[in-house]
């Protein structure tokens, strides 16, 4: 118990610092999309009640290592429904003429994810979905929540029933969770695709784990093994 207090306290840090940094981060997403590296492009989706700039340190990273990283400004803090949500990326892979991409995303990022894979035009574009701490299952802990785009994310939900029914080709999908995440504390597991708990507590300190971030730059390594290899 005391040590799920200190994870939840360190969680809790995290989310904070990086928040505030997000709200003073005046990064351009032009900025990490260039024609220098020879990787394949990398489209970041962060989660429910973050910008992309929470995730601005996961993109320079990526970037550093040679690939263009696509943000979706337009996503806001990904409040949004779901449905909205997915209509937003899959217009930002269309008008980019995206291919063979690698989706990298945060929570509810993942669940995006997975609805653009049920999208013929969309899935065709996509290589593989690195999807860290997604409620694939939703979260028993939503239902207590009084705000609509959190109650969205219960494992009794429209949206994930939805998504339950949707002819998705989850090899394509690797899931990454932490060993305690106070979030979602039914885990992250996703039948049929790739899952990998991590020993690392956390639902967003997760995000700046050396190993996760290993993990990420091996599923992103376009020489790497697919979503069943490894």
């Amino acid at each position: 118990m005391l040590r799920r207090i200190g994870v939840l306290l360190a969680d809790w840090e995290y989310v904070l610092r990086h928040q505030l940094r997000a709200a003073f981060d005046r990064g351009e997403p032009a900025a990490l999309v260039d024609d220098n590296g020879t990787g394949e492009p990398v489209v970041l989706l962060p989660g429910i009640y973050e910008t992309w700039r929470f995730l601005h340190p996961l993109a320079r990273r990526l970037h550093a290592a040679g690939h263009p990283v696509h943000v979706v400004a337009a996503l806001g803090d990904n409040r949004m429904s779901l449905q909205q949500a997915t209509d937003r990326v899959e217009r930002h892979l269309l008008e980019n003429h995206l291919g063979d991409v690698t989706i990298v995303a945060h929570s509810k990022g993942g669940l995006v994810a997975r609805a653009l894979l049920s999208r013929p035009e969309t899935a065709a574009r996509i290589r593989r979905v690195v999807a860290i701490s997604t409620p694939f299952s939703g979260s028993v802990l939503a239902g207590w929540i009084p705000i609509p785009a959190v109650r969205a994310l219960r494992p009794d939900g429209p949206d994930l029933a939805r998504l339950a029914a949707a002819d998705v080709d989850v090899t394509r999908i690797v899931s990454i969770w932490g060993w305690f995440d106070p979030h979602i504390p039914g885990g992250c597991a996703l039948p049929g695709a790739r899952n990998i708990e991590v020993p690392v507590g956390g639902h967003f300190r997760i995000l700046g784990s050396p190993r996760v971030l290993a993990l990420v730059d091996d599923l992103t390594d376009d020489t790497g093994d697919g979503p069943g290899g490894g």
